[in-house]
């Protein structure tokens, strides 16, 4: 896989995003240093979200301009991907009259299979996100060449399109093992019971099973408002997680709910947000076939 810079494709006229595969730390000091000083030399607000041996490795390089730099860990800030979009938007908002230049690594080594497919829909979705922000924001995003990602195939030309396809592509079928419940409004209070047997067996603290629990009462009690009124609980264990996936017969228009707070006046959404400040992982699906949440909490 060519890690040149020239293999960088904008994806979309009002806001530049672009990527990069190096293949060892030289590589990803050599393709990121210039790209900062040039932020740095512009007057632009510059931000590093990478992981934190990343930061480390161009804070060295970059040496007595580095404290110039925002420094912020991807791995706790971007644990969740979902998170990141909000994380940009602030930064934003914080200097609107300076152009924010920004390093974005969310798909690092060590992030499960699952957490790589939502920076994948994450990566889709900047183009969506930021569409109106013209001047005013670029972003770089590198990859690990272990990875195996061609990063074109993430920056397509019509952002929208490619998220909206990843956005109604189910999720991996529920384990044959898993429990299993069908919910109504009536059904909320036997379910969060079931739920705390599992969550004590694997050792979630009861702080980490109150954030569930929250979290989980919103997505279910969306599937009664917007989802025919029920839905089907699925819940199991791996890798020190417990994984919740709420189905319903609904369909969700909105391909940045969860990343952008509604207002207070608006029907729906808020609870996918509140989710987010809450798990480790969501996911979300919809289409023809209905909608899929899944929710990760880890014991860890």
């Amino acid at each position: 896989m060519d890690s040149a810079p020239d293999r960088r494709r904008p994806v979309a006229a009002g806001f530049r995003h672009d990527a990069f595969v190096y293949t060892d730390e030289e590589d990803f000091v050599r393709q990121t240093a210039a790209y900062v000083h040039d932020g740095l030399n512009a007057g632009e607000t510059v931000v590093a979200v990478l992981p934190e041996d990343r930061n480390s490795l161009l804070r060295t390089a970059l040496d007595d301009v580095a404290d110039q730099v925002i420094w912020l860990d991807m791995t706790q800030v971007g644990r969740n991907p979902a998170r990141i979009i909000p994380l940009w938007r602030r930064l934003l908002d914080q200097a609107p009259d300076i152009p924010l230049r920004g390093l974005g690594e969310p798909a690092y080594p060590g992030r499960s299979g699952a957490e790589l497919d939502e920076s994948a829909l994450h990566e889709h979705l900047l183009g969506v996100a930021f569409a109106g922000y013209a001047g005013r924001f670029q972003l770089r995003c590198p990859y690990a060449a272990e990875l195996g990602v061609d990063p074109a195939a993430l920056h397509a030309p019509h952002p929208e399109q490619g998220a909206d396809a990843r956005f109604r592509r189910p999720l991996s079928a529920v384990p044959a093992g898993a429990e299993q419940q069908k919910f109504g409004l009536n059904d909320l209070s036997a379910v969060r019971r079931r739920l705390n047997a599992a969550a004590g067996s694997l050792g979630l603290s009861a702080d980490r099973f109150d954030d569930l629990e929250l979290a989980l009462h919103e997505i279910c009690t969306n599937s009664v408002r917007f989802g025919g009124g029920q839905g089907t609980l699925s819940w199991w264990t791996a890798d020190d997680q417990l994984i919740c996936d709420v189905a319903d017969d609904g369909r969700i228009d909105n391909l940045l709910i969860g990343r952008v707070l509604p207002p207070v006046d608006g029907l729906g959404g808020r609870g996918v947000w509140l989710a987010n400040q809450l798990c480790d992982l969501v996911q979300v699906r919809s289409g023809a076939d209905g909608t899929q949440v899944r929710l990760h909490t880890s014991a860890r």
